[in-house]
C-alpha cells in the first residue's frame, strides 16, 4: 500500500526513461507528475529505439497501466504524434494510458509566447524548449488555464477562443517578433484534441489513491531534473515546475505518507542543455570526449548538451531536499578509457570553501574543488555482474556512497535495458 519515486537528481537528462522501462515490472501502475513535452525520455530494447516526451515509460509493458497525471502539462499535437509513433510496437494503448482531466493543455498561442518572450531576452536567454511550457503554467496558477477535462463540455472552444485573443494581444505587445504559423499550428492542436477525447480521462488523483488502498504497486515518475526545479533549481535557468519528490503529491494527489522508495538517478558525470551555471563544466578535449562518446544531444531538442565532472556538492543538495533513498548510477561506461577522473567535492566562492549548494551560482565566481581517481580501461558494456567490473570504477562508485551516504542500488553500462546491473547492497 504505497508509491515508490523517481526522479532525477541533476539537470535532467539523466536516463529516468530507461530505469522506468528496466523496473517496470516490478509495478501494476506508472505515473508521470509534472513537465511536459520538453522531456525526452529515450528508451531501448530489442534494437528499437524511442523517445517519449508525455506519455509515461512504462508503456512498454503489457501489465501495467500508465497515467499522466494532473501535475502534466499536454500538448496534444505532441501527443498525437507520440501515440502515432507507438503503433508499430501493437501496444493497446487506450486500455493502458488514462490522461487526468485535471492536466492542464499547451495552447498554439502558448508556444508563440513562449519563442517571442525568448527571441525578446537576447542575450539574457534561459533557454527555453521553446514548447509553450512555461506560458502554460503561467495561465495554471494565473487560473487561466484550459484543462483536459475541458475538452468534454461542448462549448469548450468559447473559452479556447477567449484565451487565444488574450495571448494574441500579450504577443503584439513585444518588441521582437517570430514567424509562426499559427493556422497550421490550430490544425495539428485541434486533430490532437481528438485523439486527447479517444481515451480514458479520469480523476486521476482518486483512481491513484484507490489503487494504492487496494494493495496496487505504484512507480512515480519524473521528468527534467532536480536542478531545475522552479524553487530549489538554479533560478532562472529552471523549467516550470516541481521536479523534486514533493512534485509527485502536488502533480498526482497523493499523500507524503504513502511513498516508501525514493530512487535518485544521476549520470557518472554531470550535463546540462542550454544557458546556467555549471561549475564543474569542461571546456577541453575531455569534455568533448564525454559528449561524443554518450552522445549528449537532447532528445527533444537535438541540441548539444553540455559536459563535466561529477559535482558531488549539487548531487548531495538534490540527494537532500528529495530525501532520496536509493541512487542508480548511469552512464558510467561513458567514462572508460579516460585516464584520469575528478569528482568535485567542495566550492570555492569569494575565497570561502562551502560544501553545500548555495542559492545562488548564478553571479558568482566559483571554483569547483577536485578528488582525483585513476580511470579505467576496459569496455564494461557487455559485463553482466558487479564482479566482472574494473575495481577503479568500483572505487569511484565507493566513494560516491561514502559521501552523500546512500546505497546505489543499479549501475548502467549501456543505454539497452539488459545493460543493467542490479546490485544487492
Amino acid at each position: 500500500m504505497s508509491l515508490d519515486l523517481l526522479l532525477g537528481l541533476q539537470w535532467g537528462d539523466e536516463g529516468k526513461g530507461k530505469i522506468v522501462d528496466a523496473i517496470t515490472s516490478k509495478y501494476d501502475i506508472i505515473a508521470r507528475f509534472q513537465g511536459g513535452p520538453n522531456a525526452g525520455h529515450t528508451i531501448e530494447f530489442d534494437g528499437h529505439k524511442h523517445v517519449l516526451h508525455t506519455i509515461p515509460s512504462g508503456i512498454f509493458n503489457n501489465n501495467s497501466i500508465n497515467i499522466i497525471g494532473n501535475g502534466v502539462v499536454i500538448d496534444p499535437a505532441i501527443f498525437l504524434k507520440e501515440i502515432n509513433g507507438l503503433k508499430k510496437f501493437n501496444l493497446d494503448l487506450n486500455s493502458k494510458l488514462f490522461i487526468s482531466k485535471r492536466a492542464h493543455i499547451i495552447l498554439p498561442t502558448h508556444k508563440i509566447i513562449d519563442a517571442t518572450s525568448e527571441a525578446s531576452k537576447g542575450k539574457k536567454k534561459i533557454g527555453s524548449t521553446l514548447k509553450g511550457i512555461g506560458p502554460t503554467y503561467m495561465d495554471k496558477t494565473g487560473r487561466n488555464g484550459i484543462r483536459v477535462g475541458d475538452i468534454l463540455d461542448d462549448n469548450w472552444q468559447l473559452k479556447y477562443n477567449n484565451l487565444k485573443q488574450k495571448h494574441l494581444s500579450l504577443i503584439s505587445n513585444f518588441d521582437e517578433k517570430v514567424d509562426i504559423n499559427i493556422d497550421e499550428l490550430e490544425t495539428n492542436f485541434f486533430e490532437g484534441i481528438e485523439c486527447l477525447k479517444s481515451f480514458n480521462l479520469i480523476e486521476s488523483e482518486n483512481y491513484l489513491n484507490k489503487s494504492i488502498r487496494e494493495g496496487k504497486k505504484v512507480l512515480a515518475e519524473g521528468a527534467q531534473g532536480s536542478l531545475l526545479d522552479i524553487d530549489f533549481g538554479t533560478y532562472p535557468f529552471v523549467t516550470s515546475s516541481n521536479t523534486t519528490s514533493a512534485g509527485a503529491c502536488s502533480g498526482l494527489g497523493v499523500p507524503p505518507n504513502k511513498i516508501k522508495k525514493i530512487i535518485g538517478i544521476f549520470k557518472a558525470y554531470t550535463t546540462r542543455v542550454g544557458s546556467g551555471p555549471f561549475p564543474t563544466e569542461l571546456f577541453n578535449s575531455i569534455g568533448k570526449k564525454i559528449k561524443e562518446v554518450g552522445h549528449e544531444f537532447g532528445a527533444t531538442t537535438g541540441r548539444d548538451r553540455r559536459c563535466g565532472w561529477l559535482d558531488l556538492v549539487a548531487l548531495k543538495y538534490s540527494i537532500q531536499i528529495n530525501g532520496v533513498t536509493e541512487l542508480n548510477i548511469m552512464k558510467s561506461d561513458v567514462l572508460s578509457t579516460i585516464d584520469k577522473l575528478l569528482v568535485c567535492t567542495s566550492y570555492t566562492i569569494d575565497g570561502e570553501e562551502i560544501d553545500f549548494f548555495p542559492y545562488d551560482i548564478n553571479s558568482k565566481n566559483i571554483t569547483p574543488n577536485y578528488v582525483e581517481f585513476k580511470g579505467w580501461d576496459k569496455d564494461i558494456t557487455l559485463v553482466k555482474n558487479e564482479e566482472e567490473l574494473p575495481v577503479e570504477l568500483i572505487d569511484y562508485i565507493d566513494y560516491i556512497e561514502s559521501f552523500v551516504d546512500v546505497p546505489i542500488k543499479l549501475i548502467s553500462v549501456g543505454p539497452d535495458r539488459t545493460q543493467t546491473i542490479f546490485r544487492n547492497k
